[in-house]
């Protein structure tokens, strides 16, 4: 029986979609006065928290089977810590728009890496993917190439990102997971968590010596409650109902918003380059979803 698709579950779909989008601006606001490492520990902290309450209220179960923690550590490693400390530090380096197209070859990079160790078939429409998703970056790059190779940092940390949480989602493909989607997510937030401080500690003695301004804290409230801890209950909700359509829709629905949210709110450029590149780049997703109908369990916090 093919599942419905309810106006209420579409909504969901598109809240999904909007919020991760909208966390790009967001991170990039919230970096002007707070250092990226000590952003990802609070962030984390704060999501694991929120995480914890619902995954309590909700009844789910949050003592892995035995022999299950060390494969919840390194897949949390990726999927979370990995791709969201790489992230931060590369929206402090490049523009959040540039961020969000780069990060987003990442279904790409997965359905090549699936293929790889997951013995899943590489088919000539992720082949066509990677291709395309490629000639977005070079489009993307051909803004100020000079500029680029000058200062390579900013996209070769997004490009590390996309890699990390290619390489977590098939670490999280890998295995049948004991715990619900939402309990594993919190245990991936945990550990990003306990890691993420003592980083941030020792890197960022300085980080918060000035409280962060009101707005900040407005910001920073609505990072944790809405990307961080709303989206990945709904995702984990909507997991059991409609997987293929919820990522489809969300994933590309993400970095068009990240793109258009981050030139309306924090007046960046939109020129015809990246206009170019953040469409061959959702085509790639396209392409790359309609090749590989299993989706991961765990999407990006973005």
């Amino acid at each position: 029986m093919e599942p419905r698709l309810t106006p209420f579950i579409l909504a969901m779909v598109a809240l999904v979609g909007i919020l991760w989008g909208l966390n790009w601006p967001t991170v990039k606001f919230l970096l002007r006065e707070v250092p990226p490492l000590s952003l990802r520990a609070a962030g984390f902290t704060g999501g694991a928290l929120v995480l914890l309450c619902i995954v309590k209220l909700l009844g789910h179960r949050l003592r892995p089977e035995p022999g299950e923690a060390r494969a919840i550590v390194i897949a949390g490693i990726f999927v979370v810590f990995g791709f969201n400390i790489t992230t931060a530090l590369g929206q402090t380096l490049t523009e959040a728009s540039r961020a969000a197209i780069i990060a987003y070859t990442m279904p790409a990079i997965t359905a090549v890496l699936a293929s790889v160790f997951l013995k899943e078939r590489l088919g000539w429409r992720r082949v066509l993917a990677v291709l395309i998703g490629m000639a977005g970056l070079g489009v993307l790059a051909s803004v100020d190439f000079a500029a680029l190779v000058a200062a390579p940092a900013g996209a070769l940390f997004m490009l590390a990102a996309a890699l990390s949480w290619s390489i977590g989602n098939v670490l999280v493909q890998a295995r049948t997971w004991s715990l619900s989607p939402l309990a594993l997510t919190l245990w991936f937030f945990v550990v990003s968590m306990v890691l993420a401080w003592p980083l941030a500690l020792w890197l960022e003695p300085q980080g918060l010596a000035r409280a962060p301004s009101a707005a900040t804290w407005l910001v920073f409230g609505f990072h944790v409650a809405g990307p961080m801890a709303t989206c990945y209950l709904l995702w984990a909700v909507l997991l059991r109902r409609l997987p293929a359509t919820v990522a489809a829709i969300s994933i590309l629905t993400a970095p068009t918003v990240g793109v258009l949210s981050a030139a309306y709110l924090l007046g960046e450029p939109l020129g015809w380059q990246k206009i170019v590149a953040l469409g061959l780049i959702v085509l790639s997703i396209g392409i790359t979803l309609i090749a590989r109908p299993k989706q991961p369990a765990v999407p990006d916090p973005a």
